[in-house]
């Protein structure tokens, strides 16, 4: 019985098969297809709809209904049976259509003689480009496996829209809704705009072969993947790095399950069955899950066919014979990278010349791949969600990251209108650059010391180019998130070596490796899975309970900075008596090389992050302790707040110049001047002019930021009267009941200043 209902399908897609491989006309072609498809059926009416631009659905075929009303009929998104199946994404049977109450008689179709209905949407990964439909006099209830059969045929006509092959049949000033612009607004993660075209940073795999020869050898190939797709992650559970329990081992349990579903696991072997190759059917089964995802509200149930979708790539990879993919050589030179979410060393992996932006449906201001990003000064926009499912690899993209809005094949006039604004960026960065020479002096002639945060060689040409008065921070655990294992002590010197040659005598600060938490190294074996990772083992925790990380690192910076002054800073740290136990790798490793007569630096100065806040009761102590202080505002601001960076729910929702926090970075300031210790602030807060006036205005006198901030903040310092603002500022955040933000304050006087912000 089953063989017989299969046959039907099989033999339809072997007739779709020789009419797409037909030297024949679009409107032939799509004519004889629905013909085919309303024979094998046994079905009196076959009708296609494609989705317009313009989120309107037209008949563009039809067999049964009056000829006439080709590419007349038209439908409005969600109305009618057919509008509701497109709006939906899911498929619609019915014995008795007109007693639905979305139906909608349409005179010219001639239709009120048929009572039984049955359509699919027209998904290509999971996005609605028509709906097919069959329909029948009788009052006919259609099996799960006719429901199939067309969803299955459906798939094939989606190609066949994706690949233009409808083009000619398009009236002049209509657009099909592939090529629709669409515009998305979410979060400004990094100023800029960018004007360019996608690459998915998780590219489609593109089904070549879409109809079985042999269903039985496709079933046998689809086992055999399934297979292996069990045993990876069985692999992935059995190892000593995955912890008995926690988070990251259910997400893995999860994966387990879901890839011995059987429910998941009929689906792909019953679209084999109905004549597709082992991976077509992969990439139908996950369209349909990725529609539903769009049409879902509850998060948990969005996560679990997240899952699957996840499992589906996997699979289509085991099927394919695909390892993970690099697009460097086939990148274009404008490209912007569209993901669903990204680590900072995925970013890295791409060559930054051509990198024109970032999007991102998910990501948060302090990500680490948007810090990445900000620092190679890229615009990024994040939480755009349905981007990639919009996206199609080399489709125009405008990335607009100061009001945090992208377009989608835009229409030439907003191209034009962003182009202009390129060009505005343009000259004002040429402003910026005359500025790059003239003293760091604010209007009332205090000095403040602008300088930029780095992590990679790469950054460095931008010192000059910048005018920053040194690297106020370099982040040194970049070089081992985007290495295949541990850099060597030599590979690390050569970097710390080539930092300071390029440097020429400005300062540097060298923060100490800063691993652990979220910024995980997969060859790093000791790292265990945390529930709550921003506040476990990470940084100097990490590295006083593997000193030989540290030593590694110290004996390469001291190398590295022989005969030259060597700044050191320890992330991370949340009681004085760990600067006492870095102190003491760090003499043990000065000793060592004395030892061996090695070239040492001709100054060592060791200082530590003010991130966490228990340090803030015990600054007495810190600046006795060390030779210089560095603000993280980052993780000191997440932790004040209670407040996780990367949530995007929460990163917004607190400002770090509100009254609070601005008292608190002045007790750092404040207590750095009673023991004459130096106070810079290297976070994110440092970056924008507004809160870089803040900082001046509570008594900052370095501050350091990116690379393409500097110019901006350069501005508004030549500007400001610093001891007219602190004084302002003194009285707001001294006044009882003050506990809001200050940011109103701060624009005002700077309107009312002629500050540029």
């Amino acid at each position: 019985m089953n063989e017989t209902r299969a046959s039907g399908p099989r033999v339809l897609l072997r007739r779709l098969r020789e009419l797409m491989a037909a030297a024949l006309e679009p409107q032939e072609r799509l004519d004889r297809i629905v013909r085919e498809i309303a024979s094998n059926m046994v079905a009196e009416v076959c009708s296609l709809y494609v989705l317009r631009a313009d989120s309107v659905l037209e008949l563009y075929a039809t067999e049964g209904l009056n000829p006439g009303s080709v590419h007349r009929v038209q439908l409005r998104l969600g109305q009618g049976l057919v509008g509701t199946i497109a709006a939906s994404a899911r498929p619609l049977s019915l014995s008795d259509a007109q007693k639905h109450p979305a139906f909608a008689y349409l005179p010219e179709t001639g239709e009120e003689i048929y009572h039984s209905f049955l359509g699919v949407p027209v998904l290509r990964a999971g996005r609605t480009l028509g709906v097919l439909v069959v329909q029948n006099r009788t009052m006919r209830h259609y099996r799960e496996d006719e429901v199939e059969a067309l969803e299955t045929t459906a798939m094939v006509i989606a190609e066949m829209i994706a690949t233009g092959d409808l083009a000619r049949l398009i009236r002049p000033g209509v657009e099909l809704d592939l090529s629709r612009p669409a515009s998305f607004t979410g979060l400004a993660l990094n100023e800029g705009v960018g004007l360019g075209h996608v690459v998915l940073h998780e590219p489609r795999i593109v089904i070549k072969n879409l109809f079985a020869e042999d269903p039985e050898t496709e079933l046998g190939r689809l086992e055999a993947a399934l297979g292996s797709l069990r045993l990876s992650i069985d692999d992935m559970l059995s190892r000593r790095e995955v912890a008995s329990e926690g988070e990251h081992r259910a997400v893995l349990e999860a994966y387990r399950m879901f890839a011995n579903d059987r429910g998941w696991v009929r689906r792909l072997e019953e679209a084999v069955r109905n004549g597709l190759t082992a991976e077509a059917a992969v990439e139908k089964v996950q369209s349909d899950m990725r529609a539903r995802m769009l049409h879902m509200s509850d998060p948990f149930m969005r996560e679990r066919m997240s899952d699957f979708d996840d499992l589906g790539n996997r699979l289509l990879r085991q099927l394919l014979g695909h390892g993970p993919e690099m697009l460097a050589e086939t990148l274009p030179k404008d490209a912007i990278i569209v993901a669903r979410s990204m680590g900072a060393a995925e970013l890295l992996d791409y060559p930054r010349d051509r990198l024109r932006g970032l999007v991102l449906e998910d990501g948060a201001p302090n990500s680490h791949v948007v810090i990445v990003a900000r620092a190679m000064g890229l615009p990024v926009a994040g939480q755009m969600k349905g981007a990639v499912s919009m996206a199609e690899n080399g489709d125009a993209i405008i990335v607009d990251g100061e009001d945090g809005r992208i377009h989608l094949r835009p229409q030439q006039d907003v191209e034009a209108a962003y182009a202009e604004k390129v060009r505005f960026r343009a000259r004002r960065q040429q402003l910026y650059r005359e500025l790059r020479d003239k003293p760091t002096l604010s209007k009332d002639g205090v000095t403040v010391d602008l300088m930029m945060n780095a992590g990679l060689s790469v950054d460095l040409p931008q010192l000059a180019e910048a005018g920053a008065a040194g690297i106020g921070l370099f982040r040194t655990e970049l070089q081992f998130m985007v290495a295949a294992q541990f850099p060597r002590a030599e590979e690390q010197e050569r970097l710390y070596r080539e930092v300071l040659r390029v440097a020429a005598g400005k300062p540097v600060t060298f923060r100490t490796i800063d691993i652990g938490g979220d910024k995980v190294l997969p060859y790093f074996k000791d790292a265990v899975p945390e529930e709550n990772p921003a506040l476990g083992w990470r940084a100097i925790r990490l590295t006083l309970d593997r000193p030989a990380l540290l030593r590694t690192q110290v004996r390469a910076l001291l190398r590295a900075a022989g005969g030259r002054e060597l700044k050191a800073m320890l992330p991370m740290v949340t009681e004085v008596d760990e600067i006492r136990q870095a102190r003491e790798v760090i003499d043990r490793e000065v000793r060592h090389l004395s030892r061996f007569a090695h070239d040492l630096p001709n100054s060592l100065k060791l200082g530590a992050m003010v991130e966490v806040p228990s340090l803030l009761f015990q600054l007495d102590e810190l600046m006795q302790a060390v030779d210089f202080v560095s603000v993280g505002s980052n993780d000191l601001f997440q932790f004040m707040t209670a407040t996780d960076r990367g949530n995007t729910r929460m990163s917004d929702r607190f400002d770090p110049l509100s009254v609070p926090f601005l008292r608190a970075l002045k007790q750092v300031v404040d207590a750095g001047r009673r023991w004459h210790t130096p106070v810079t602030l290297c976070g994110e807060l440092a970056g924008r002019p507004i809160s870089a006036m803040a900082l001046i205005g509570i008594g900052f006198r370095s501050i350091s930021m990116a690379p393409a901030a500097i110019g901006p903040v350069k501005a508004m310092l030549l500007e400001l009267p610093v001891a007219e603002l602190s004084a302002r500022l003194e009285q707001a955040m001294s006044g009882k009941g003050t506990d809001g933000s200050l940011r109103a304050l701060l624009s005002a006087f700077a309107e009312e200043h002629g500050i540029p912000l």
